[in-house]
Parts: C-alpha cells; sequence; structure tokens
C-alpha cells in the first residue's frame, strides 16, 4: 500500500474505533500500536513505552492539572451563584436582564474555570431554574447558559488552548492573550442577541423585571465577585507581565482558588475536599493520558510517512488560502459534533500545522479560530457536551428545546469566525500589543 492509502485507511480505522466508544486514550493507543505491528513489524514496537512517557513527562503539562484543580475548587463553591446574582442586580431594569446577567455570568466564570462544562454547569444550576420560573421562554433560558459554557475554553486560562499550544510549539502566553479579545467580543455578541430578543418581545413581562435594588444592595453584590477579580488580575499580571511561566501561574491561581473556596466559602467538608480532588485527579488523567496516546499516534503515523505524505497532498492540491481554511474548518466542525477537542487537536494539528505554515497562515490566530469552532461543536449533536450538561441541571427541558435555543447562538458563533478570518488582527492585536510581533 502506498503512504496514501494507509493513511485514508488509518483515518477510516481511527474513526470506527473512537465511534465504538472506547475511551479516547486507548482508542488511540490500541490504533497506534496495531499500524506498528502490521506495517513496521514486531520491532517497532520497542518504541511504544519510551514514547509514550516520553509525551507525558514535558514540564509544560503541569498547568493542566493545576488549572483544572482551579475550576474543580471554584466548581464545589457558591462562586457562579455569586456572580450571577451580583450581576442580576445590576441588570435587573434591562429588557432581557436576567439572560445577559448569566451570559456575564459565564463570561467571568469561564475567566477563573477554564472548562466549559464546569461553566455550564455551575451557572446553569443557578440560572435557568431563576429564569424559568420568572416565565422566560425554555428555549432562551437554556440556550444562553449552554452557549455561554462555551466560553471556558476560549476566555483564559483555557485547557483547550494549552493543548494546542503544545501541540504546536506555540507560545501559551500569546495564545491566552489572543483569546481575550474575542472572548469579551462573543460575550458581548451573545448579550446583544439576548436584549434585542426581548426588545422584541415586549409583550412578555417576564423579559421585563420589575425588580429594583439599592445602590447598596448593588454594591454589596459586587463585593461578592471581588475575589474573582483578584484572581483573574493576578492570572493577567503574572502572566502578561512576565512576572511567571504559565505553569507557575497555573500553580498560583490553584493556590488562590483553594484559599478562596476554604477560608471564604467554608468548603471543608470530606465531601467537598474529596469533590475537589477527585474531579482534578480523574479529569487530569484522562487529558494527559490522550496526550501520551495522541503522542505515540503521532510518532506512528511520522514513522509510517504519512503525516508527511497527506500534508504534501493538500498543498499538493493547490487550493487558494480561503479555499484551504474553509476546507479545514468544515473539517473541524464535522469532527467537533463527535469528538472532544483534545482529541482533535492532538489528532489533526501534526497534519495541518505544515500546511498552514506552508501557506503563511499564523498559528496563534488559527488557534483561536480552532478554539470557537471547537466552542460550535460543543452544541451541536450528536455529541454536544454542553447540550447534555444542560439537559442535566434542567431536566424539565426537552433537549430538542435546548437545542433549538442554541442555534441562534450557533449562527453568531459561525459569523464571528468569519470575521475572525477576515480581520485576524481581533485576536492578534493584543499579544502583539503586549509581547511584541510573532507567529
Amino acid at each position: 500500500m502506498s503512504e496514501l492509502e494507509i493513511g485514508w485507511l488509518l483515518f477510516g480505522v481511527t474513526t470506527l474505533v473512537l465511534f465504538s466508544g472506547v475511551p479516547i486514550a486507548f482508542g488511540l493507543l490500541s490504533v497506534s500500536i496495531g499500524f506498528l505491528w502490521i506495517f513496521q513489524g514486531p520491532a517497532s514496537l520497542a518504541a511504544v513505552g519510551r514514547t509514550f512517557f516520553e509525551e507525558m513527562a514535558s514540564f509544560v503539562l503541569l498547568t493542566i492539572p493545576m488549572f483544572i484543580l482551579l475550576g474543580a475548587a471554584i466548581g464545589v463553591s457558591r462562586a457562579g451563584s455569586d456572580i450571577y446574582e451580583s450581576l442580576h442586580r445590576w441588570l435587573a431594569r434591562v429588557p432581557g436582564g436576567l439572560v445577559i446577567a448569566n451570559i456575564l455570568a459565564c463570561g467571568m466564570f469561564s475567566a477563573v474555570c477554564g472548562s466549559s462544562p464546569a461553566t455550564a454547569a455551575a451557572i446553569g444550576k443557578v440560572g435557568i431554574p431563576e429564569m424559568l420560573r420568572r416565565g422566560y421562554p425554555p428555549t432562551l433560558a437554556t440556550g444562553s447558559i449552554c452557549a455561554g459554557g462555551t466560553l471556558g475554553i476560549l476566555i483564559p486560562p483555557s485547557v483547550t488552548l494549552i493543548l494546542y499550544g503544545i501541540a504546536t510549539e506555540t507560545s501559551i502566553g500569546r495564545l491566552f492573550l489572543a483569546g481575550v479579545v474575542p472572548g469579551v467580543l462573543l460575550v458581548l455578541l451573545f448579550a446583544a442577541y439576548s436584549w434585542i430578543y426581548s426588545l422584541f418581545q415586549a409583550s412578555t413581562s417576564a423579559l421585563r423585571s420589575s425588580e429594583r435594588y439599592s445602590l447598596r444592595e448593588k454594591m454589596d453584590g459586587l463585593g461578592r465577585v471581588m475575589p474573582f477579580l483578584v484572581i483573574m488580575v493576578v492570572i493577567a499580571v503574572a502572566m502578561y507581565g512576565g512576572w511567571a511561566t504559565p505553569s507557575e501561574i497555573a500553580a498560583l491561581s490553584a493556590f488562590l482558588a483553594l484559599l478562596l473556596v476554604f477560608v471564604i466559602y467554608r468548603a471543608t467538608s470530606a465531601r467537598e475536599v474529596w469533590a475537589i480532588f477527585s474531579d482534578t485527579v480523574r479529569e487530569s488523567t484522562m487529558i494527559i493520558m490522550i496526550i501520551g496516546a495522541a503522542g505515540l499516534f503521532g510518532y506512528m503515523m511520522s514513522l509510517l510517512y504519512v503525516t508527511q505524505t497527506m500534508a504534501d497532498a493538500l498543498v499538493a492540491w493547490n487550493l487558494d488560502r480561503w479555499t484551504l481554511l474553509i476546507f479545514f474548518n468544515v473539517l473541524l466542525l464535522i469532527l467537533g459534533c463527535f469528538l472532544p477537542p483534545v482529541a482533535i487537536i492532538l489528532m489533526t494539528m501534526p497534519i495541518l500545522q505544515p500546511v498552514l505554515e506552508a501557506n503563511d497562515f499564523n498559528l496563534i490566530w488559527f488557534g483561536i479560530l480552532l478554539t470557537i469552532n471547537m466552542e460550535v461543536g460543543l452544541i451541536t449533536p450528536p455529541v454536544g457536551l454542553n447540550l447534555y450538561v444542560i439537559r442535566g441541571v434542567a431536566p424539565q427541558v426537552p433537549l430538542p428545546q435546548v437545542l433549538l435555543g442554541s442555534l441562534p447562538f450557533v449562527v453568531i458563533m459561525l459569523l464571528f469566525m468569519v470575521v475572525l478570518s477576515i480581520f485576524p488582527g481581533i485576536a492578534l492585536w493584543l499579544p502583539d500589543t503586549l509581547m511584541g510581533p510573532g507567529s
């Protein structure tokens, strides 16, 4: 078989294995070992163990369990409730203010969490029942949280951007900076849609709250979010000021989050402490195992010349930049409907990166585009994780209604991807300004 034929066979087998429900790490391991055995012989398996563990030996990977610990600690506290309540007091008189408050809360929670499902669950558990109780349409109530939760993988700190940085050997600090402006713009676009929707639904009294809060009550609510603002400022100043590495900042952020949860929220029961650390160990182990398996998968593709051959084939198509970009995004959108972002990044970037570099695409900008693409995958079936998270926190709302409510936000994200493709400076302006021009 030619290298290209092996590549297509590999793609088909890998797709079947992953769709079978096998854990991603074990699926990639089994495919890698099987193809090495068949096409390179038993002797090639001698490097399996070394390659697998070398991929997991990087010091940069320390950021992953630390940021996951940060998110787990915040997730078991009343953080989501406090952020939501504070914003609601300020936006109570705005049409659709409760929805806007939830979207802004998702954005703030994302900035200290880094996980989309955790963001959707934390804000959704508080916000959705409150919106439904006040008569908000179930589609708007669930769709806004479902979409707002996806911001967890775009607004830094983001585990997805860390993995992309590791896979492409690009600066994690630049990626974090590049995600700030697009993340804030998406929050504002989601909020603007909710406001406009509420204006056109003026007959629905629920969308226009009669509640009033005094300035003292508003300031008291604002005080509840100050600890989270401190963590956000510490992360921003330490990383973007060049005071510490991403790994050191992740450790500091995790420590501050634990301090916040244990001292302010008094989450010191055995059940809560166990939930924090067990969730951290489980998610970190899963991700790092996938990284090791993906490293072996990449080694196998390189040894069989699949990576080089498929990259050369893509270049040989002589597609113009726009056609190539559309092709990549359609491919990623399809994969995002079935696979989690971690697997997609680690499986596709060894093939896509040489083509991107050959066509002078900026890898930092493409990382943000890819992340927004993955956000769409989180709220589209059949494996839209946030859809099922919202279904879990609001079982009274049928899944089709959750999906229907998410569709306008999907359209917003897709249109924003087009704008970001035309104006890459939206993502690159901040890192280039603070860190100097770079790729």
